[in-house]
């Protein structure tokens, strides 16, 4: 398939046929594809500065996204770091946390996905992503399964002086769509503050809506010392940053010369579209829309559960992971959707979870359609072999 066009939560391909994008574009599309203001945004900007001089000298809309984002952060006096993409955030995270505590090791947790830029390749939990380009750097890094018990990070933290960056999604997004034990994250803050670690939430994909609010960070009670963002935040448009405390953030302090950037961090055009994103999330309510929608959702998909071959199905707001049995049961899933109109990808490190995240201005009519066709499909399916 070919796309050729995309509006709100639909996409059309080259042949004339219109789906509804249950991805939302790798989660990008968070205020729909081509939102009107979005685009709007990008046309003013054009017309003013296409491109700028990096951080050499900033432009406007980089400095009022700056202010923007620290007024959301959930942090104190925050700082905020542009990125180019979600895996560079990862980088710039990374270097941070090892500026700040002076200890090169990174305590990361599995499954995870956080990029395949080379420092973030270190925190991936898929061997098939990181074996090839990390082995000198493997033994900085030290892992754990997501939502281990606190004591067994407290014991590797001891036995292991020499992390001073803890690397966790709040959710796992890409690799399972799994949440933590209730209170987990709160538990890893507190561990990591008693061995002056650096923690980085990595919320690219769970930011600005995605889970029925603007930072998971906040909704768990916890304030980290950097936290990623990205996808969402753009609104179609490459951006990322990281958020972190001022006493964090002043680690890069240098003469004068950039530790870390880029020729298109903080792109005119992608401050702009950023701008734009954020201001649809607060005036159109998505917040509070993605909570509702997730809800509906949920009443309208529970006989899914009931079918073989599905393991489980979780989720909230406007992220949800249906767990199937197998890697080809979830496969065959997601070419039964495709067929009645539905872009859903299976994947996780096993490839054996449908993911649905459709765009937060998906319709009642559109979402309800994608839970009955979930549940048609699942009924169809033959057992695995």
């Amino acid at each position: 398939m070919l796309w050729e066009e995309a509006l709100g939560s639909n996409v059309l391909d080259i042949d004339g046929n219109r789906y509804l994008d249950l991805t939302a574009g790798f989660g990008v599309a968070a205020v729909g594809h081509r939102h009107p203001d979005v685009v709007s945004a990008l046309k003013r900007q054009a017309d003013r500065l296409l491109h700028g001089l990096g951080d050499v000298y900033a432009h406007p809309a980089r400095l009022e996204l700056s202010e923007r984002l620290g007024f959301l952060a959930p942090l104190r006096e925050p700082r905020v770091y542009f990125a180019a993409s979600g895996a560079d955030a990862v980088e710039v995270a990374l270097k941070t946390g090892r500026l700040y505590s002076g200890r090169p090791g990174i305590l990361s947790f599995t499954p995870a996905y956080h990029g395949t830029t080379l420092g973030a390749l270190q925190s991936a939990s898929r061997p098939a992503f990181r074996t090839p380009f990390t082995e000198p750097l493997e033994n900085r890094v030290h892992r754990l399964p997501h939502g281990a018990r606190l004591d067994e990070v407290q014991h590797l933290l001891e036995q292991q002086p020499s992390v001073g960056t803890c690397l966790v999604e709040p959710v796992i997004g890409r690799e399972a769509t799994r949440w933590p034990p209730p209170g987990w994250l709160a538990g890893l803050a507190a561990t990591c503050r008693g061995h002056d670690v650096v923690l980085a939430v990595d919320e690219i994909f769970t930011a600005f809506g995605r889970c029925g609010e603007w930072f998971l960070s906040e909704e768990a009670g916890i304030e980290p010392d950097l936290i990623c963002c990205g996808k969402a935040l753009g609104g179609g448009l490459p951006i990322a940053a990281v958020l972190g405390k001022k006493e964090v953030m002043a680690s890069w302090q240098t003469d004068g010369e950039a530790r870390h950037t880029a020729t298109f961090v903080a792109h005119p055009l992608a401050c702009a579209a950023a701008l734009a994103t954020l201001e649809v999330i607060e005036s159109e309510g998505l917040i509070e829309r993605s909570r509702r929608m997730g809800r509906r959702f949920a009443h309208r998909v529970e006989p899914l559960a009931q079918h073989p071959g599905v393991v489980d199905v979780r989720g909230t707001a406007l992220l949800w992971g249906v767990q199937l049995d197998g890697r080809e049961r979830a496969s065959r899933l997601s070419r039964r959707l495709l067929e009645r109109g539905l872009i859903a990808l299976s994947g996780g490190a096993s490839g054996t979870v449908l993911q649905i995240a459709p765009p937060l201005v998906v319709t009642g009519r559109q979402l309800d359609y994608a839970a009955d066709s979930l549940i048609q499909a699942a009924a169809c399916m033959a057992p695995d072999p």
